[in-house]
């Protein structure tokens, strides 16, 4: 009898210890989402940041070339329309090569902050 009783306590404690690390697990996996979120949208944001200066400093420096060019083509509107271009054509190639410079790049990040951190931490 005093078998079944000690069984019933391990049993109990058993099931407490479950219990515990059932809630740990929780409290680790939405600590570690709360984590994974932070890194994507301070990336985010790194990357809109850095997006609207470019294309300020892109505004900005096509205007410079445009003065520049200006005595070597002869007129302002011959400026522009060669800048215009040589914009269309850069924006043509971003188009083309968008998936190993734009889609590939981030499907790398994402892949590597969703699933390596979680691959690695389950060898331990």
């Amino acid at each position: 009898m005093f078998a079944n009783e000690n069984s019933i306590n391990n049993l109990e404690s058993l099931v407490k210890e479950i219990k515990k690390y059932i809630g740990l697990q929780g409290e680790y996996l939405r600590l570690d989402v709360v984590e994974k979120l932070t890194v994507l949208l301070s990336t985010l944001i790194l990357i809109l940041v850095l997006t609207i200066l470019g294309m300020m400093a892109l505004f900005y420096f096509s205007f410079m070339l445009v003065y520049a060019l200006v005595p070597i083509v002869g007129s302002i509107i011959g400026s522009y329309a060669i800048i215009g271009g040589v914009i269309l054509l850069l924006a043509l190639l971003v188009y083309r090569m968008r998936k190993q410079w734009i889609f590939q790049p981030i499907v790398n990040f994402l892949a590597r902050l969703f699933l390596e951190d979680s691959a690695d931490k389950h060898k331990q």
